[in-house]
């Protein structure tokens, strides 16, 4: 497995009436952050691109920058309604609700 390569890719469903996607790594994460609006990025927004760009340097763990990435899709709308969120450690996987 490619080591920027999510374990799970994080669906997303970037408007409503178009198709989900699945994000299964830090470089399209990134693309869909080095995307996103000037006046909509934030300090969730800054945290998810500071955790995916530090991956590709391997100065953060890929999962890390994964959870920071799902954190601002679900900040910002953007996680698909069926995305399956891992547990930590053991725990089962549970569906977001919204």
């Amino acid at each position: 497995m490619d080591r920027l390569q999510f374990e799970v890719p994080v669906r997303i469903a970037p408007a409503p009436g178009l198709p989900v996607e699945e994000i299964y790594g830090v470089e399209q994460a990134l693309d869909i952050l080095q995307d996103w609006p000037v006046r909509r990025q934030g300090p969730i927004y800054q945290k998810a691109f500071n955790a995916c760009f530090g991956a590709t340097v391997d100065v953060v763990k890929t999962e890390d920058a994964c959870r920071a990435f799902m954190a601002f899709c679900r900040a910002s709308g953007l996680m698909a309604r069926d995305m399956m969120t891992p547990r930590k450690r053991g725990g089962e996987a549970r569906t977001l609700q919204a």
